[in-house]
């Protein structure tokens, strides 16, 4: 007979079982270490030379970018940049302060041909024998006596002074330029484009180029053997006529992004001392 008191006994505990281990511990020498650091810091100059300066700033010491166009990517990222920085004074400019219209660039042609009047002006006031505006009517002449009738000789034709300082003026004055090269694009609002010229260190390129009626912003730059330049920058510009002087031996042009609403056809020419124009 069982007693209600009486308790079931608790089954025996089952004894955890271990699990055997065998871990070899691997001795870190002081020259492991050293030869480990050296090998990870020299892999991430490599990542650092070969590939994060091209395609972040476009500068291509080696030469790799190039040949993968990161550092194309890199000079494109560094463009952007700096037109969104112009962009963000310009908005802090015009809020601070009312817009202040700014003069148009005067072309090139243009100042050639005010050069060629004043030196026609100049050379009529040398034939003349006084300053330009300033000389004085010459006062009448007296009246003379009829000669006596003599016989007919031949009309000699005196050329006139005037007409002779202007024409020798215009002579020498310098021919317009003649173009070596010309492109048209037209970029849709947000499209850019970019325009080279091989150049040795110190050659001179002319240049001059034209939106045809709308506006761009431009970034004037080189780059080449590791090194890279900014020449001048600008917003909203019409056209530019000028020369480029090149810092060093490599790529020297321009980036054109059109940032309005619009269509814009840019029209390029160059003359001078390059070797080839690399334009797309």
């Amino acid at each position: 007979m069982t007693n209600r008191f009486d308790t079931p006994k608790a089954p025996p505990r089952a004894e955890p079982r271990t699990l055997a281990t065998n871990v070899q511990s691997v001795p870190a020498t002081p020259g492991g270490l050293i030869r480990s650091t050296l090998i990870a810091a020299g892999a991430s100059g490599a990542i650092l030379v070969l590939f994060w300066l091209p395609a972040e700033y476009g500068i291509d010491p080696t030469g790799v970018g190039a040949l993968t166009g990161l550092t194309e990517m890199g000079e494109i990222k560094q463009q952007l940049s700096a037109e969104a920085e112009a962009d963000a004074q310009a908005a802090v400019a015009s809020a601070v302060a009312p817009a202040i219209p700014t003069a148009a660039l005067v072309p090139e042609e243009v100042l050639q041909r005010l050069d060629r009047i004043d030196a026609q002006l100049a050379a009529l006031a040398t034939v003349i024998g006084a300053p330009v505006g300033t000389a004085e009517p010459a006062p009448a002449p007296e009246p003379a006596p009829e000669p006596a009738p003599v016989a007919e000789s031949p009309v000699v034709v005196t050329p006139d002074p005037i007409e002779a300082a202007v024409a020798e003026a215009t002579e020498a004055a310098p021919a317009a330029p003649e173009w070596r090269d010309e492109v048209s694009y037209t970029l849709a609002p947000g499209e850019g484009i970019e325009v080279k010229l091989v150049m040795e260190e110190g050659q001179v390129a002319r240049f001059a180029w034209t939106t045809n009626g709308g506006v761009v912003n431009y970034d004037t730059h080189a780059d080449g053997g590791g090194q890279s330049i900014s020449y001048e920058q600008g917003r909203a510009v019409p056209e530019q006529a000028g020369e480029l002087v090149a810092a060093f031996t490599g790529n020297h042009g321009w980036f054109w992004r059109n940032r309005t609403d619009a269509p814009v056809t840019l029209t390029l020419r160059t003359a001078g001392q390059y070797a080839e124009m690399r334009a797309p």
